[in-house]
């Protein structure tokens, strides 16, 4: 299969990469962008732990083609907060310190940041909704809540 060009925006950083088509985003913004926060954890679209924010929205990069988000605006983790200052969403993880092993962390976040873009205070039942496709295998999810419910509370 051959190379195309690719255009893509990932945290306010515009590069034009040689992609093979079928190229999923994850790899791209790993290998082409250097960005290791998006993890890679089934493959298969059911873990979140490949979540990014693309034009506003959540979507799971593991499966989607890079080529489909040409001139798009992505975000990943490193690109919700900066390097002094955290997102509100990662500031309460580290003040619960809301992680374990950290794997599937960088997608939660993804998810929360998104969904309080979207409603500023969401129900109990909404958050969770929108942590369905997470899995957490450490069993943290209750101190995940606390988190993200100390923002709502806020």
């Amino acid at each position: 299969m051959s190379k195309v060009e690719c255009n893509l925006n990932v945290n306010g950083l515009s590069k034009k990469i040689s992609i093979h088509e079928d190229k999923p985003l994850i790899f791209a913004i790993r290998d082409d962008f250097g960005l290791i926060g998006t993890k890679l954890g089934c493959g298969l679209e059911q873990c979140g732990s490949c979540a990014v924010i693309i034009d506003g929205e959540k979507r799971l990069s593991c499966n989607l083609p890079a080529i489909d988000c040409q001139n798009k605006e992505i975000v990943t983790i490193e690109g919700l907060g900066t390097d002094t200052e955290l997102n509100p969403v990662q500031e309460a993880f580290k003040k619960f310190n809301a992680a374990q092993c950290g794997y599937c962390t960088s997608g939660i976040i993804i998810t929360i940041s998104s969904l309080l873009e979207k409603k500023n205070k969401p129900t109990s039942k909404e958050i969770l909704n929108a942590l369905d496709g997470h899995l957490c295998r450490c069993g943290s999810h209750s101190i995940v809540l606390k988190a993200i419910e100390s923002l709502i509370d806020n």
